[in-house]
């Protein structure tokens, strides 16, 4: 008689008449996580397992739609003592290990995703079987958040695929769909569907009577490179060259994790286990992972939720015009089209179409989710168009033409008649005020901004603008489309640069002012980059183009009413006007370029700026350009133009490339303290210029010492 049995994680199942147990991962909350529970269930399962009689394999599964999504969050965000968290994982890694040295074969079923410690628990079994759907993901996502896999995953995949897979694996935080995992060695066999990967893992069984993990066999060798020969240890060499050029030293996770597996592999898989759980309790106790995980798991989960933003069941739209068949405009229209939008993409010049179907047409050709007939469909929904009479009747049109006020007035004026009804207008502007560009608009309560970032297929954030009558219906539909086409939003009030500008445009300029001042340019970015910055400022500079910059500086003093009196402004004006350096896509900018290659520093730097300076440090270098940036954040907070604390950070770190290892600028001014910021602004504004004048609203919170987020 079958016997079924539930445990606080488990569902117990056993056939007598196959003899194939079950241990399906079945937690209350429909979500299943690595937690206290998930120790306490999985030991009943054990003990469970250890009563039956007959028993001749076993089953993992999971009743939700994914198999595991990993670690807890809430308990190792709250975890500061790094003895209890070691004890912890070291109970986990006792109980995987009496998993995978039972005396008969284990299979676990992937149907839905598995992550981090979920696919850790994955890798516990003897074979992984997973449902071939390009939907489930697999990997070890960990150093994403500031942490490394603390359930063996340093140790069992490096034993499985050999060292440098498992590197790339792991000090990537690559996510796998199942039939790249499958190549990659991360599971050994796919399936059409879940009955069909359970009659498979019930022939594996039967064929592996004995089944033994390979690093529990005797006579076991690594994959590749054994470790502590010659070839190991170049490629622990090379791929630590490669992380350091990668990450500059800021970001910890990968570090460990790399050391983890440098040091847990050159020693018995037990003793391996116990080096991991040391690199993983410093880490998930540290202030870095705090502040990662508050931001890119807690901040990031709640703007996909749009928590505290109103929210519509059928957003009301079907078709959808973009203005510009650009860059950003055939980003936009493909990424539309993805997501199973009718789009119209419009332009005044047939060969701007033509290289704008060329993009998009190109993103199609890497879906390799979709067969040729799919591509096809998906392509057919992009009509290239030069009449602007195709638009009649969009439900949406995002405008994407050139950053200048007259020539968006004149379009919307052209075009917004051919609107739907209840259609809704869209300024895709970085910098314009919605209040300026609505001006000629006669229904000011559907227009909004929706500020997408390039390349669009590939950058998560969307900055929805609200105009001074843009109304909450018309935020909720746009909001609709945001989720339907997978952007993190955040949304901000109207004001000249909005927010991601602003904050941007403080850190580029101040790149140039700091060049201008004599700081050497390779100083300048590098300590960029050491303070966790994605792309240093000169570079980022170069790629958004100094022409660019130049005109929106211009732009910015003629809205503020302002003029900027540095000495960088007056640097970029002499690249651009007189060297006609305008950045990479003309070759040539701060950095030389051949074929579109950075080739180092242009020469003629040095006769354009000042001496070195005598107070001149990697130190100094990164709090100027960070707090340049937090000085930005606040005045934005100041000013009404951001509407929380969450988005601050979210907009930061997505859409700007803010240091993600501080958690963005609201969570780098807690981590300094507030008193310690005002007084460092105070010193800089005195020595560098008012600019690095400390808010008053920053001034405010220091003094009642007050936070911007939750101290853990």
């Amino acid at each position: 008689m079958t016997q079924i049995q539930k445990n606080p994680a488990f569902l117990q199942h056993f056939d007598p008449n196959t003899g194939i147990a079950t241990l399906t991962f079945a937690m209350p909350d429909g979500a299943n996580k690595i937690n206290e529970a998930f120790g306490v269930g999985l030991a009943m399962g054990l003990d469970w397992l250890s009563s039956l009689t007959g028993l001749k394999g076993l089953i993992l599964d999971s009743a939700h739609k994914n198999f595991c999504v990993g670690g807890d969050i809430d308990v190792m965000y709250k975890q500061r003592d790094a003895a209890a968290a070691r004890e912890g994982v070291m109970q986990l890694h006792g109980l995987l290990r009496r998993l995978e040295t039972l005396k008969y074969p284990v299979v676990c079923l992937l149907a839905g995703s598995a992550l981090g410690g979920g696919y850790e628990f994955a890798l516990a079994a003897h074979a992984r079987i997973a449902v071939d759907d390009p939907k489930i993901q697999i990997g070890l996502p960990e150093v994403s958040l500031g942490l490394l896999p603390g359930m063996g995953g340093t140790q069992r995949l490096p034993r499985l695929i050999g060292l440098q897979a498992a590197l790339e694996a792991i000090l990537q935080g690559k996510l796998y769909r199942p039939a790249q995992a499958k190549d990659a060695g991360l599971i050994d066999d796919l399936a059409v569907d879940a009955q069909a990967a359970r009659t498979k893992a019930e022939a594996w069984i039967a064929a592996h009577p004995r089944a033994k993990q390979p690093w529990d066999r005797e006579g076991f060798a690594f994959p590749g490179p054994q470790p502590a020969t010659g070839d190991a240890r170049n490629l622990l060499m090379a791929a630590s060259a490669m992380l350091f050029k990668k990450t500059a030293g800021a970001f910890k996770g990968p570090e460990a994790a790399l050391s983890a597996v440098q040091e847990g592999t050159q020693l018995t898989f037990d003793a391996g286990l116990v080096v991991e759980s040391r690199y993983f309790a410093g880490m998930v106790t540290s202030d870095q992972a705090k502040d990662m995980l508050r931001t890119i798991w807690y901040h990031r989960t709640a703007a996909e939720k749009h928590d505290g933003l109103p929210s519509v069941e059928e957003g009301g739209i079907r078709k959808i015009g973009i203005l510009g068949a650009g860059m950003m405009g055939a980003g936009l229209a493909f990424t539309s089209a993805l997501r199973g939008y009718e789009v119209v993409l419009k332009d005044i010049r047939q060969e701007a179409l033509d290289r704008g179907m060329e993009h998009c047409l190109g993103e199609v050709s890497k879906r390799r989710e979709l067969d040729e007939a799919g591509k096809k469909q998906l392509a057919s929904r992009i009509k290239p168009t030069l009449a602007s009479a195709d638009l009649e009747g969009c439900d949406l049109i995002i405008e994407a033409v050139f950053e200048k006020l007259e020539i968006k007035h004149q379009v919307n004026q052209e075009l917004e008649g051919l609107l739907a009804a209840n259609g809704i207008w869209a300024s895709n502007t970085s910098a314009l005020p919605m209040n300026d560009l609505a001006i000629v608009s006669k229904q000011k309560d559907r227009f909004i901004g929706m500020h997408f970032f390039s390349p669009v297929e590939k950058m998560p954030l969307l900055e929805i603008i609200m105009g001074a009558e843009t109304s909450q219906d018309t935020l909720a539909r746009c909001l609709h489309y945001c989720k339907a086409i997978k952007k993190l939003p955040i949304v901000v009030n109207d004001g000249y640069g909005f927010y991601t500008t602003r904050v941007f445009s403080a850190y580029a300029l101040e790149g140039v002012q700091l060049l201008a001042e004599g700081h050497p340019p390779a100083l300048i970015e590098w300590a960029a980059r050491s303070a966790g910055m994605v792309v240093g400022p000169l570079q980022v500079f170069d790629e958004v183009s100094l022409s660019l910059g130049r005109h929106g500086i211009e732009q910015g003093e003629k809205y503020l009413g302002t003029e900027l009196k540095l000495a960088g402004v007056e640097l970029l004006k002499q690249l651009v006007d007189i060297h006609k350096r305008n950045g990479k896509a003309a070759g040539a900018g701060f950095y030389n370029y051949e074929d579109g290659r950075r080739k180092g520093f242009w020469d003629g730097l040095k006769s354009l700026v000042a001496q070195m300076p005598a107070e001149s440090s990697e130190t100094l270098v990164q709090q100027r350009l960070l707090l340049i940036q937090c000085v930005e954040a606040l005045k934005a907070l100041e000013s009404g133009v951001l509407r929380n604390h969450r988005d601050a950070d979210l907009g930061a770190i997505f859409g700007v490339g803010f240091a993600p290892n501080t958690g963005g600028p609201f969570s780098y001014l807690d981590r300094i303290g507030l008193n310690n910021a005002v007084a460092t602004l105070t010193a800089f504004a005195e020595r560098y210029g008012t600019r690095y004048a400390a808010p008053a609203i920053l001034k405010k919170m220091a003094a009642a010492s007050e936070r911007f987020f939750e101290k853990v």
